[in-house]
């Protein structure tokens, strides 16, 4: 399994799309093979599910993602999992021992429209 995971001050991004870098981990007999941060190429419809598939990711962990974009994984065979939060570390741990649940996208259709990594603020409600 290799898995992507947005990554914002040591934690799960929120907001999928609009994440600085991604830790990609690579995991095979329920343990780490492999480990690394990347950069994030860019928000575009379509840009991340082509550029995950091409570096063979499987399944992205992240807060929130928009239906389309879920869509657009799905078309390329990747699993994704929202409604994840916490430390990296944590999240990594619980999908090693199974117990990473999956929750509700915060995501609201249409917030994420139009606006790249340069948006500096969501569309989502306030808690």
């Amino acid at each position: 399994m290799k898995i992507a995971i947005p990554v914002e001050n040591g934690r799960v991004a929120e907001h999928f799309g609009r994440c600085p870098k991604f830790v990609v981990v690579d995991i095979s007999d329920g343990k780490i093979k492999g480990r690394k941060n990347i950069d994030n190429p860019g928000h575009n419809p379509g840009l991340l599910p082509d550029y995950f598939n091409s570096i063979n990711i499987d399944t992205v962990i992240t807060g929130g993602m928009g239906i389309r974009a879920r869509e657009l994984f799905q078309q390329k065979k990747i699993n994704v999992m929202v409604g994840i939060g916490g430390k990296i570390d944590d999240v990594i741990k619980d999908l090693l021992n199974n117990a990473l649940d999956e929750g509700e996208s915060p995501c609201i259709p249409g917030s994420g429209k139009g606006y790249g990594l340069e948006k500096s603020e969501c569309d989502h409600e306030k808690e």
